[in-house]
């Protein structure tokens, strides 16, 4: 009786012990099945479409981190643990190459950003018809951008601001947002009456309804941006599938959607001045 009764118990646990050993590489695979990605703050609407399309075609979870370019660069220097980069600039990701950090013949210009005067609904001010005289209005106390020091979005605005010859006047107006998508925040919670925002974000869902004015594309540096496969990737292969995708039709008509100009692409794009109807 006792030796049946140590039989049983033994096989008792020996069936507890195997749908543990099933899981421990199912748990693996998922983890592989996952690519980390840093990238610019106006990417926030456009990559979580673009992520979405692919987790659906392929079952990889792609994590996305946002942020100023310029901050990721210093951090992937430093050996911040991630598969891909999208850069806002595409300078960043040719020095990650050019010094050994990513992985040779990887970097690929994704988009072209384009940048707009934003202002909410409600604003006294008509950014569409007033164009650079919005931001010297009386009622516009402060303008947000983001912080040039490290975000191509902000060099753009200033450079912008300094060729329409109204940075002098507007200086101390200006607000600086860590990256875009803060910049961007500051005139949606009223901190700002006014931005110099990433047009991807302008026709964002948040943002759609507001008031804009695209300051033309020859008043500041082009913003070409750039992804780069990163040598720290632990999943190479499904960093490279995701990369290939942005590639394909469906992924540059995505980012074709959300505001920016596309490299090689004839799409019609909207006139400088025109706004959201």
């Amino acid at each position: 009786m006792t030796r049946d009764w140590r039989r049983s118990a033994v096989l008792k646990r020996r069936a507890l012990l195997v749908p543990l050993v099933m899981v421990l590489p199912m748990a693996r695979a998922t983890r592989a099945q996952e690519i980390r990605v840093a990238a610019a703050a106006d990417l926030e609407f456009a990559m979580k479409d673009v992520a979405a399309q692919f987790e659906k075609q392929t079952g990889t979870k792609v994590n996305v981190t946002y942020g100023s370019s310029g901050n990721f660069f210093s951090q992937l220097r430093n050996g911040a643990p991630f598969d891909l980069f999208f850069s806002a600039d595409i300078d960043y990701p040719r020095k990650l190459e050019a010094a050994g950090l990513a992985e040779p013949g990887t970097v690929y210009e994704y988009a072209i950003g384009r940048i707009a005067i934003w202002t909410p609904a409600d604003a006294k001010v008509d950014v569409a018809r007033q164009g650079w005289q919005t931001l010297l209005d009386v009622s516009v106390q402060k303008i947000a951008i983001a912080n040039p020091q490290h975000a191509p979005y902000g060099r753009a605005a200033v450079a912008a601001l300094e060729k329409a010859g109204i940075y002098d006047q507007v200086k101390a107006k200006l607000v600086y947002g860590e990256n875009i998508s803060q910049a961007a925040q500051f005139v949606q919670s009223g901190n700002a009456q006014a931005g110099i925002v990433a047009m991807s974000l302008a026709v964002s869902p948040g943002m759609k309804a507001g008031k804009r004015w695209e300051i033309p594309a020859d008043m500041h540096p082009s913003i070409e941006q750039a992804a780069i496969l990163l040598k720290t990737s632990k999943n190479k292969t499904s960093a490279r599938a995701f990369l290939e995708f942005l590639k394909s039709e469906g992924g540059r008509a995505t980012l074709g959607n959300y505001g920016f100009t596309i490299p090689g692409a004839n799409a019609a794009r909207p006139s400088p001045g025109s706004q959201n109807r």
